[in-house]
């Protein structure tokens, strides 16, 4: 199967975080896949007790100064024009050559959250748990989870990575880059242990900066891009880099997440050493329950329509985190704005 978010219904706009730090940006949610027409869903992108806590083996993978993923435009249904604006982009951290040995805590199970990768804002009373973009700040008083896009790159970076890393851009075999055509993504190429690390190297910037920040958690995004590479990437290759990130991401004591991908079996999500799931629409498209056979209750499900909240809530609301959001994901105040919990 494919992303669910990237065949989109006619006249329903998507939003994502994206930003663009030294050409670098942080994007859209995406999900599991279905064929082509009729089946596809919009996701805004910007991501089961759990286990007990893990023992971390953390390694030590070498990072290099890395652009920090940026905050959060709207991406709105591919061609539109974003709806936000992008904020201005800052310098970006130096991440540190190895990942030293951490703690880390999945967010609470069954817990209260909010899904604010478009838009920071103060969190709804009562919610302990908040998904945000890594270029924004943490919400005080509660478990943050930091969303980067580890798997694609996001429209107007491919200058950056063209310059700094064109190696790890995923071309085709007459060389062109391979490309998302729905979001206009540039893929990033994992298909090599060697190009893995290297880009886990990159990618170690931005986690570095959520984890100075004090987020609690990342939210990678894409892990399904290569059932969109036309065979030039496979499910093993992203499950070994997504083992390398969350490797990293441990060691700088941050938790990490299945972002969508239903059909990943728990062997494999367990090789890539997630620790809870964030997904989008798993009511409407009924893999709520794939989601709770490896996560128990340490799952968080946004939905984004009226009839998939009432199914989430009536089949998995007194055991998973659910909420349904506007898929623009925008904040009090917007005429679109929809916030509900179970």
């Amino acid at each position: 199967m494919a992303s669910k978010r990237r065949r989109i219904t006619v006249g329903v706009t998507v939003t994502a975080a994206v930003a663009v730090l030294l050409g670098v940006g942080i994007g859209t949610a995406n999900a599991g896949t279905r064929p082509w027409w009729d089946r596809w869903k919009p996701r805004p992108k910007p991501v089961a007790t759990a286990p007990a806590t893990p023992t971390p083996t953390p390694s030590a993978a070498a990072a290099t100064t890395a652009p920090t993923p940026s905050a959060s435009p709207s991406r709105g249904t591919p061609g539109s024009t974003p709806s936000a604006t992008k904020p201005a982009t800052t310098p970006a951290p130096a991440a540190t050559t190895t990942a030293p040995t951490g703690t880390w805590t999945p967010p609470p199970a069954n817990a209260s959250f909010d899904y604010q990768i478009g838009k920071a804002y103060t969190p709804p009373s009562g919610v302990t748990v908040v998904s945000r973009d890594s270029e924004v700040s943490p919400a005080a008083g509660i478990y943050n989870i930091c969303y980067i896009n580890a798997f694609q790159v996001q429209p107007g970076a491919e200058s950056w990575w063209q310059k700094n890393h064109n190696d790890l851009l995923l071309r085709d075999k007459a060389g062109n880059l391979v490309i998302d055509e729905d979001w206009d993504e540039p893929m990033l190429d994992f298909s090599t242990a060697a190009k893995r690390t290297a880009l886990t190297k990159v990618a170690a910037g931005w986690i570095d900066a959520c984890a100075a920040k004090g987020f609690k958690a990342i939210e990678p995004d894409n892990l399904d891009s290569y059932t969109r590479s036309n065979g030039l990437l496979t499910q093993a290759q992203a499950v070994e880099y997504a083992a390398a990130l969350s490797t990293y991401a441990h060691g700088k004591g941050l938790a990490v997440g299945q972002k969508n991908l239903a059909e990943l079996s728990t062997a494999n999500a367990k090789k890539a050493g997630f620790d809870f799931a964030v997904a989008e629409e798993c009511a409407v498209w009924n893999e709520c329950d794939r989601y709770a056979a490896t996560y128990g209750n340490n799952v968080i499900v946004i939905e984004y329509t009226d009839e998939g909240f009432k199914k989430a809530c009536n089949g998995f609301g007194s055991k998973l985190s659910v909420v349904q959001r506007d898929v623009d994901v925008t904040g009090p105040g917007s005429s679109t704005y929809v916030f509900k919990g179970c």
